[in-house]
């Protein structure tokens, strides 16, 4: 029998009186890849901190339990330790050099050299850098991964897709990686672009590369992996091999429950010919995601999707409209002209967003969960103040707990208090803060990008449940923008999809999913643009 790559014995970890892993027992095979699912918060990115020796889990007194690889005890006490033994790792938030090319980033502390005369005097520091080697290897690298990204393409000018496979390029690029963690890397992909990523792990795979392959997308682990391990509250819930499991079952362990069937059909509402938001000759100028002559109506009460492969501009509609990025056109919303390029126009006109950056632009990380979900609401409509000695304007700390407490339980918010700082929750729980700010705000429209990316299979369903309750009863208008196909089709009225920077055209969420999919890559269906 071969003996384990990794294997993993009584592993637990506490921050403080906080115990977030259990006694885990894990074993991964050279080539096998393992899927790891759980719920938000039931310790998945604790337990890849542990294997790749993330600071801060010896600076909060290390772990319980041995880590062994290819044999040895390990105890890595930073990431470079880790990468040294062969272990690669593609973190859920970006670490590329944004002002740095695709081929620097992929070979980043690793580059090619030049000899050089000069070495002989002032030693190896002194060694050019060799450029056409570099991008050769970057080149290469790329190419394994089945998608076209220039080697010379700038980081801050990618779309999320593209950035997401130049981050696993990087990893396998290295000679001597054995074990390669892939921490969500589908979240920011298309169906098509995740179908391809799946094929390269595959190849990788076949090379003797071991994966651990952290998703909530249950469908994907069904149809790579060798075996799933499912966590739950900082327990190994269970660990079987995928064919002898399905969907239904591994939902089961992820919540301890049994998951409802999802929300009841979508019906088709009464036709409304009344528009909400008119677009005329959009242009937003967002690297990555540029919008070009856009031309769009949402009608009054409708939940309207945004569609489309990633880079094709799906993104830049709602970051131009809120003023994010340099705009050039017209948006008209209740008869009136909004102001180009500044958000807080569209803010006190009643429009909200919810970004796909939660972390760059949906929060204020170091600030608690109560103050982030009031603070839009007291700086843009004057909520949650009160008088004080009959003159003075003061927030009420009392409302705005309750306003937060309200939110934690409505959107299971995993969190130890309404006071805890949002940077300790997971990334799913950020996601749910950045959704309760928003209806905190009760825009009259509301703009979510990727409203579900990074969250897993229970709170996933509890969101767009909570976004269609919110539409049916305040009557708001939600425009949805998602690299998830199905996921439009199980809320949207209408679903539009983006191709280079223009809308392709409009469907109903009962058209075949290949006119979806045609439409995508360009090829038009007559007569659905209604």
């Amino acid at each position: 029998m071969k003996e384990a790559l990794l294997k993993i014995e009584n592993l637990s970890k506490a921050f403080g009186e906080n115990i977030v892993l259990k006694d885990i027992n894990l074993e991964v095979n050279p080539g096998e890849i393992v899927g790891l699912v759980g719920e938000n918060g039931a310790g998945k990115s604790t337990l890849m901190k542990c294997i790749f020796g993330m600071p801060v889990i010896a600076e909060t007194g290390s772990y319980g339990g041995k880590i062994y690889f290819e044999g040895k005890e390990t105890n890595f006490t930073s990431p470079f330790d880790a990468l040294g033994a062969g272990i690669g790792m593609v973190h859920q938030e970006f670490s590329l050099i944004p002002g740095f090319k695709a081929s620097e980033n992929v070979v980043l502390n690793r580059e090619s050299t030049l000899n050089s005369f000069l070495e002989g005097v002032f030693g190896s520091r002194i060694k050019a850098i060799n450029k056409k080697e570099i991008d050769e290897r970057a080149k290469g690298a790329l190419s394994n991964l089945g998608v076209d990204i220039k080697s010379n393409a700038m980081i801050n000018e990618m779309p999320v897709a593209h950035k997401q496979f130049t981050e696993i390029a990087r990893e396998i690029e290295r000679e001597n990686t054995k074990l390669l963690v892939l921490d969500e890397p589908t979240a920011v992909l298309t169906e098509e672009e995740a179908k391809i990523l799946l094929e390269t792990m595959k190849k990788l795979s076949e090379k003797g590369i071991a994966i651990l392959f952290i998703t909530h997308r249950l469908d994907e682990i069904l149809s790579i992996c060798d075996k799933v391990v499912v966590l739950r509250d900082g327990l190994l819930i269970n660990s079987v091999k995928t064919e002898s499991t399905n969907v239904n079952q591994i939902t089961e362990w992820m919540i301890g429950r049994k998951i409802e069937g999802s929300s009841e059909e979508k019906k088709v509402k009464e036709e409304t010919k009344e528009i909400a938001i008119s677009i005329k000759n959009l242009w937003v100028d967002m690297p990555g995601e540029v919008v070009k002559n856009l031309s769009l109506d949402i009608k009054k009460g409708e939940i309207l999707g945004l569609g489309g492969m990633a880079g094709q501009g799906k993104i830049g509609i709602a970051n131009g409209v809120m003023g994010l990025y340099d705009t050039k056109g017209e948006i008209i919303f209740n008869g009136k002209n909004i102001t180009l390029n500044t958000p807080n126009d569209s803010l006190k006109n009643g429009l909200f967003f919810v970004s796909e950056d939660r972390k760059g632009v949906g929060l204020l990380l170091d600030s608690s969960i109560e103050d982030n979900i009031a603070y839009p609401a007291i700086q843009i409509k004057n909520m949650f103040f009160k008088k004080a000695f009959g003159i003075f304007n003061i927030v009420d700390e009392k409302a705005v707990a309750e306003n937060a407490l309200s939110y934690i339980k409505k959107l299971e918010i995993r969190c130890t208090t309404e006071k805890q700082k949002v940077q300790e929750l997971s990334g799913g729980n950020q996601q749910k803060v950045c959704l309760a700010k928003a209806f905190t705000m009760k825009p009259e429209v509301l703009f979510v990008s990727e409203p579900t990316r990074g969250i897993d299979v229970g709170a996933k369903k509890l969101v767009l449940d909570t976004l269609k309750e919110y539409n049916k009863e305040m009557g708001t208008t939600i425009i949805i923008t998602s690299s998830e196909i199905e996921e439009l089709r199980s809320i949207c009225d209408r679903i539009a999809i983006i191709n280079e920077g223009k809308v392709e055209g409009i469907l109903p969420p009962t058209a075949d999913i290949l006119e979806f999919g045609k439409m995508m890559v360009g090829i038009k269906k007559e007569a659905v643009n209604d």
